[in-house]
C-alpha cells in the first residue's frame, strides 16, 4: 500500500509540475506533451492524488501525504482559473451580453464550463471531400468537408468557415476537431471544414488566397445549405487562425486577393482565432528563427503536401511561408502580419490562447486586442492560464480548457448572430 501511496502521488505531481514549464524554441514536441496531458487530464489528476492521499493516509506514508495534496491543490487551483469567467464579453458586447442570447439559443449552449463527458447529442449530417474549387489554368482541387445540424435543430443561419492547424506544413481536415464540429451543429451552426494548400505547395499568398476562396464559395452556395451570405464567419486554430485572421482583416487586398475573387464579397461577419500569431515579426522572435538561417531552401510549388518526414523538419519555417528571413523581407512579416491590417473596418473578433504557448507569443495578441479596441472592433481577448498550443486538440471530450474554449466560442458565436 505504501508502494501504491508513492508512485500514485509521485506520478501526479510530476505530470502537474510540466504545467510550469517554459519552453523556448528549438523545443521538443515530447515535452510538450506532457503539460497537454496534465491540463487535459486535470480531472483525473484530482482523483488519482486523492487515492494516492487515502493510501498514504493509511500506510502511513507521510512524504506520499504531502506530494499528493500539493498534487492535488495545483489540479483544483488550475481548474478554478480556468474556469473564472471571462471579462471580455462584458467590454465587447456589454454588461448584459448575456441577456442578448435568446432563450431558444441558451438552451442549445453548453450550461457549465465542464462537464465530466462532453454530450455527443444527435449526430449530424457529414458530407466529406466537397470540391469548392479549382485552381485556375490547373486541375488542382481544393476540398472540405461539410457539417450539417442534424434535422431536428434549426438553422442559425451561420456559417463557420473552419482552417485547421498546420505550422503552415502540416496535416489536413477533419484533424482532431469532431467534438468541436459537433457541438457547433447542436446549435444549428453549419460548419465547413477547409482543407487549403501548405508548403511547400504554395507560400502565404495561395494558402490566404484559398482561406477567401472558401468564404466566397460558401457566401455563393449559402442557399444550398440553409446559410445567411451576410452571416459568415471564418476561424482557425494556430496557422489556421493566423490565416483566418489575415483573411478576414484583408478583404479587397490587392496583394493578398487572388484574381479570380476581384469584385466578389470576401468580408466576413466575425472571425475567431485559437492560438494564431498575429503578428510574424514577434512569432519569428518568439520561435528564435534566426537560428534556421543557412538551412536549404525548400522550393515552392511542388504538387501535393511534402513527405510527413520532410514537413516535421520545415514546418512553422516563415522564411519559406513568406520568401526569406526576417532581415531580407521585413516586406512580408509586415504584409503576412494580421495586426497590420486592422481598421474600424474589421470584423468582431474572438482570440483565444494561453500562455505558456510555444508558438504564439502572448504578448502579440494582446497587442492585437489593443489595436482593435482603439479601431471600436468588439473583440474578446481570453487567456487561459497554465495553458499551452493546441490545448484543444488532446482528449477534448474530457479537457477542461478544450471545454471551456468551446464554451466560449459557443457564446461568441451567439452574440454576434
Amino acid at each position: 500500500m505504501k508502494i501504491a501511496a508513492y508512485m500514485l502521488t509521485f506520478f501526479c505531481l510530476f505530470l502537474n509540475s510540466t504545467l510550469f514549464i517554459r519552453l523556448n524554441a528549438p523545443y521538443n514536441f515530447y515535452i510538450v506533451i506532457l503539460p497537454l496531458l496534465a491540463g487535459a487530464l486535470a480531472p483525473i489528476l484530482i482523483v488519482l492524488g486523492g487515492v494516492g492521499i487515502a493510501l498514504s493516509w493509511f500506510s502511513g506514508a507521510r512524504i506520499a501525504f504531502v506530494v499528493g495534496l500539493l498534487s492535488v491543490t495545483i489540479s483544483v487551483v488550475y481548474m478554478a482559473l480556468l474556469f473564472r469567467p471571462q471579462p471580455g464579453f462584458a467590454e465587447a458586447f456589454g454588461v448584459d451580453w448575456e441577456t442578448k442570447i435568446s432563450s431558444a439559443q441558451t438552451s442549445r449552449l453548453l450550461q457549465r464550463r465542464w462537464q465530466p463527458l462532453l454530450p455527443q447529442g444527435e449526430a449530424p449530417i457529414l458530407i466529406q471531400d466537397v470540391p469548392f474549387w479549382t485552381i485556375p489554368d490547373t486541375d488542382r482541387e481544393l476540398l472540405s468537408d461539410i457539417w450539417l445540424p442534424p434535422e431536428s435543430v434549426e438553422r442559425s443561419g451561420i456559417a463557420f468557415i473552419f482552417l485547421h492547424g498546420s505550422a503552415w506544413y502540416l496535416f489536413d481536415k477533419d484533424y482532431g476537431t469532431r467534438p468541436l464540429f459537433r457541438q457547433l451543429t447542436a446549435q444549428g451552426h453549419v460548419v465547413m471544414d477547409v482543407a487549403y494548400r501548405l508548403g511547400p505547395e504554395v507560400e502565404l499568398y495561395g494558402m490566404v488566397g484559398d482561406a477567401k476562396r472558401a468564404v466566397v464559395w460558401m457566401k455563393e452556395h449559402a442557399d444550398e445549405y440553409g446559410v445567411d451570405p451576410e452571416r459568415i464567419v471564418l476561424g482557425g486554430a494556430s496557422a489556421g487562425g493566423h490565416l483566418a485572421l489575415l483573411a478576414a482583416y484583408t478583404p479587397d487586398h490587392p496583394e493578398l486577393t487572388p484574381s479570380e475573387l476581384v469584385g466578389r464579397d470576401q468580408s466576413v461577419h466575425a472571425v475567431v482565432s485559437l492560438y494564431g500569431p498575429t503578428d510574424l515579426r514577434a512569432c519569428y522572435e518568439h520561435l528564435n528563427q534566426a537560428r534556421l538561417i543557412g538551412m536549404p531552401e525548400v522550393e515552392i510549388g511542388q504538387p501535393g503536401a511534402a513527405t510527413m518526414e520532410k514537413s516535421m523538419v520545415d514546418a512553422g519555417r516563415l522564411d519559406v511561408l513568406l520568401g526569406g528571413h526576417l532581415h531580407e523581407v521585413p516586406e512580408m512579416y509586415t504584409l503576412g502580419s494580421p495586426i497590420t491590417h486592422v481598421s474600424e473596418n474589421a470584423p468582431p473578433t474572438l482570440l483565444i490562447q494561453g500562455p505558456p504557448d510555444v508558438i504564439t507569443p502572448i504578448d502579440a495578441t494582446q497587442e492585437l486586442h489593443d489595436k482593435l479596441v482603439e479601431n471600436g472592433v468588439p473583440v474578446v481577448n481570453i487567456v487561459y492560464p497554465l495553458t499551452n498550443h493546441a490545448f484543444d486538440l488532446l482528449l477534448p471530450r474530457i479537457s477542461p480548457s478544450a471545454q471551456t474554449a468551446f464554451y466560449d466560442l459557443e457564446r461568441f458565436l451567439a452574440l454576434v448572430e
